[in-house]
């Protein structure tokens, strides 16, 4: 995989394809651009199709940052001008959704689609998050408790991504598993859960899903498709209710019996929904 020099350390990703469209692809946590592995294939006929490894994850370096919401956007927004990347179709699920969305509320004009699923589409209530989950989140979110947890215990890699995706391999989980061999290197996997705006905090981040909302509403010229899935969801019906109401230019496609890493249950769908957009006349 190629690699480029951002801000304080590295990112690498995967570059496949040709066209007069660049497609990115992001990742959530705790996975990496593997992910994407049969969905690129689908796009890279009529496409560039990137899809970083986010900063700390994958193969991309581990700077001693915090792993913030703030740090992750600064060092996408620094990879995206690295690789020279202007008018874009942006695909993301999980944190790799929340992250599109905030990039293109602070470039306007840039985006030229999206495509979301399983995502953060605003900040929730803790009775609007998953009710499986709430338990493990509230731990994870504890001081102590979300170390055991995450770092000790690598709770991310060997329990939740098979909790939520059943039909994960043992060689695919491994290379989920690779980058993450220490306590240590697990830090950015236990800051995601506490990035979460729930119930206002962190105020900050509840401030950036706020202004990306915003965009949303007030850009109906680009397209947005919503790929919803059964229950249950980061993206739970009253939270789709909402976003058929506050969305311009949406279309929300049901995505039926999938996990929560949707592109290791349905690649051929998500591929099929970004593909459409590339297709689109902008």
């Amino acid at each position: 995989m190629p690699q480029t020099s951002v801000l304080d350390s590295h990112m690498t990703y995967v570059d496949e394809g040709r066209g007069d469209t660049a497609v990115v692809l992001l990742h959530g946590n705790p996975t990496s651009s593997h992910i994407w592995r049969e969905v690129v294939p689908r796009l890279s006929g009529g496409a560039r199709v990137l899809a970083p490894d986010l900063i700390g994850m994958g193969g991309s370096g581990k700077p001693g940052i915090a792993y913030r919401f703030a740090d992750h956007a600064d060092h996408l927004e620094a990879w995206m001008e690295a690789v020279g990347l202007d008018q874009v179709v942006l695909a993301g699920y999980d944190w790799g959704g929340a992250l599109a969305l905030d990039w293109a509320a602070r470039h306007p004009g840039r985006t030229k689609g999206m495509v979301l699923t399983e995502t953060f589409l605003r900040p929730l209530t803790w009775d609007e998050f998953p009710e499986p989950a709430v338990e493990q989140f509230q731990r994870l979110r504890t001081p102590g408790a979300g170390e055991r947890m995450a770092l000790e215990e690598n709770w991310f890699i060997e329990q939740a991504l098979r909790a939520t995706n059943p039909g994960i391999s043992d060689r695919d989980l491994a290379v989920y598993r690779s980058p993450y061999p220490t306590p240590e290197s697990r830090r950015p996997l236990l800051q995601w859960p506490r990035e979460i705006p729930l119930d206002g905090e962190p105020k900050e981040v509840a401030e950036r899903f706020e202004a990306y909302g915003k965009w949303m509403a007030s850009t109906p010229e680009v397209p947005k498709i919503l790929l919803t899935t059964a229950p249950p969801s980061v993206v739970p019906p009253p939270v789709v209710a909402w976003a058929r109401e506050h969305v311009a230019g949406l279309r929300v496609e049901d995505l039926g019996e999938v996990g929560h890493h949707a592109p290791e249950d349905a690649p051929e769908a998500i591929a099929a929904a970004i593909a459409g957009l590339v297709g689109e006349p902008h």
